[in-house]
């Protein structure tokens, strides 16, 4: 039974101290996404009410490059394969260490990339006057988006330190665990931004 507890897929089926290890602070990550959650539900629910509040300013279509944020969920959506790909290399592979590291440094790359891009479409709006205090509509959007960047920021440190810790202790039970808490921060993360390209980009634009 203890075999059919086990806390996700990257681990292996026999790996029962892990799995034990694992069960209790996997469950406490669980509650802290769903709390993060109902913050970003907040968040849309804001965007909604407010999204025809332009206050005679800026709109969806003077705002908005449907391009940029195309790919922008493309990086994310890559990058939550190379992160699949990290934790099956963690599970089937743990004695080639290069493949986790070098799975998750690309990971890191494209949320890096992402955030690149976020950057240049933040410094456009505020070129053509979009900027948060301008209206109702593009503070909401501010809001939602700004705190899903500053997640995945926090993802890509996240990230980083793992990579040290790779490198200090190795694939240990505590470095196992603490790995699959990122993953399923990313791919939360991952998403909710499709929510927010669907919601704000495609219903904005289209």
């Amino acid at each position: 039974m203890s075999e059919q507890k086990h806390a996700g897929i990257n681990l292996k089926n026999k790996d029962r101290d892990t799995h034990q290890q694992a069960e209790s602070p996997l469950f406490g990550f669980w509650v802290f996404m769903m709390s993060d959650a109902v913050i970003f539900a907040l968040l849309f629910a804001t965007y909604g009410v407010m999204m025809h509040n332009t206050a005679g300013g800026p709109g969806t279509h003077q705002s908005f490059e449907l391009k940029s944020a195309f790919i922008e969920t493309v990086l994310l959506l890559v990058s939550s394969f190379t992160f699949g790909m990290a934790s099956l290399s963690m599970k089937y592979r743990p004695e080639r260490l290069r493949h986790l590291v070098g799975w998750l440094i690309v990971t890191l790359l494209l949320g890096m990339t992402f955030l690149g891009f976020e950057l240049h479409d933040f410094h456009s709006m505020a070129g053509k006057g979009a900027v948060p205090h301008r209206s109702g509509f593009l503070s909401a959007f501010f809001a939602l988006v700004s705190t899903h960047g500053l997640h995945v920021a926090s993802g890509c440190v996240w990230t980083i330190i793992m990579l040290i810790q790779l490198g200090v202790f190795g694939l240990s039970d505590q470095v196992k665990t603490r790995i699959m808490r990122l993953g399923l921060f990313w791919h939360f993360l991952d998403i909710i931004w499709v929510g927010i390209f669907s919601v704000v980009y495609l219903q904005g634009l289209l």
